[in-house]
């Protein structure tokens, strides 16, 4: 997966200490989605010669700019589709504040159709297991992954810790992020962060610990009771 993020070409900048300025953020995310829709069957074309040539990065400044028509601080990804042949994500990376951008801009989406599917955060892969992340040298299995998961029933969201037997030999950062990143592969970025309420890292396999499959009929289920909770207050 790779994610584009709006920055502004190296020719622009000759002084490294000039700053960018600061994108307006649209006061209407409704009128900002149907912008983005609008250049987005224009840029369309270019989008599917260029991804059929396997170059998406040929479109990733004019798609850039699209995003920001949204929201500036908007993240997108142009993936294989799960139903279709390509799908598109924008995600506010669960950000309170981008979510009536993120919103907005599903709820001006066009339906789906074989070749493009559109999702508002990052969706869940099929299987996880099926997954093997390449770091460098390193190559990290998701099967792997074992989660010990604590349930509380009253809050409705888990507590986790997270153990591969090859993370202790990743940097810092990057053992940060083979941390977080086979959580949103399993449950995806939405469910991830609604239901996941502490994740920490674990040196040793816990006792009782589950796979990925199994964490994600955990969460799901538990998602599934609280809408249900929720639907009993009303």
């Amino acid at each position: 997966m790779k994610w584009f993020r709006r920055r502004k070409p190296e020719e622009d900048v000759p002084d490294p200490r000039t700053p960018w300025p600061v994108q307006e953020v649209p006061a209407d995310p409704m009128v900002a989605a149907v912008a983005f829709w609008r250049r987005w069957y224009e840029l369309l074309p270019e989008i599917s010669a260029a991804l059929g040539d396997r170059e998406p990065q040929r479109v990733e400044h004019e798609l850039c700019q699209a995003i920001a028509l949204v929201h500036p601080d908007l993240q997108f990804s142009l993936e294989r589709g799960q139903r279709a042949i390509y799908a598109l994500v924008v995600t506010g990376q669960e950000d309170p504040a981008l979510r009536p951008y993120t919103d907005a801009w599903k709820a001006a989406a066009p339906a789906e159709d074989p070749i493009w599917e559109y999702h508002d955060s990052v969706p869940p892969v099929p299987d996880p297991s099926e997954v093997t992340v390449n770091l460098g040298e390193h190559r990290i299995a998701l099967a792997d992954f074992r989660v010990a998961a604590q349930v509380d029933k009253a809050e409705a969201v888990v507590d986790v810790a997270v153990h591969h037997p090859r993370l202790a030999e990743l940097e810092d950062a990057a053992r940060s992020a083979m941390t977080f990143l086979p959580l949103d592969a399993t449950l995806g970025e939405r469910l991830a962060a609604e239901r996941l309420r502490r994740v920490e890292l674990a040196e040793n396999e816990p006792a009782g610990s589950i796979s990925l499959l199994e964490l994600r009929e955990l969460v799901r289920g538990l998602d599934e009771r609280g809408d249900e909770n929720v639907g009993d207050d009303h």
